[in-house]
């Protein structure tokens, strides 16, 4: 349901706000998440272009989040790199339908807009908040690669 640069994304936006207010090289946000360096790199720009990460130069330079993970929603994030795609009309063009879906679409977009409700409902600092017995890959050190902490 989610494209991998969705995945990608969210990685990067939780290592980010695990680390907030430091901010992170891509290297070490690609290590941490393992997501390749290249890809990162695209939704990365992508982020930055939306407005969700800034970027800054020099020596302890790196990407930080433009906001803080409190007031930063799983959806913003969703939305810079592959904004969820509601149903508005029907998708196979059959004039009959009109403005109104068939059954059958209306409840696919029913479905997408509870997902879009609940991922404009959380921000990434309840996400890290939430308490959990499995330990979350955006949590290990920056550049501790997961197979290294066994």
């Amino acid at each position: 349901m989610l494209s991998q640069t969705v995945e990608y994304a969210l990685r990067a936006a939780v290592a980010l706000a695990a680390n907030a207010p430091a901010p992170l090289t891509t290297e070490q946000i690609a290590r941490t998440t393992l997501v390749p360096p290249a890809y990162l790199s695209k939704v990365l720009q992508s982020l930055a272009r939306a407005r969700v990460v800034t970027s800054q130069r020099g020596l302890h330079g790196g990407f930080l989040l433009a906001r803080s993970p409190e007031t930063l929603t799983i959806l913003e994030v969703v939305s810079a790199v592959d904004p969820i795609r509601r149903i508005r009309e029907c998708p196979l063009g059959f004039a009959a339908h009109g403005v109104s879906l068939c059954p059958l679409h209306r409840r696919l977009d029913e479905a997408l807009a509870s997902v879009e409700r609940a991922f404009g409902e959380t921000t990434l600092a309840e996400v890290l908040a939430e308490p959990t017995r499995s330990v979350p890959l955006c949590g290990m050190p920056a550049g501790e690669p997961q197979a290294a902490k066994r």
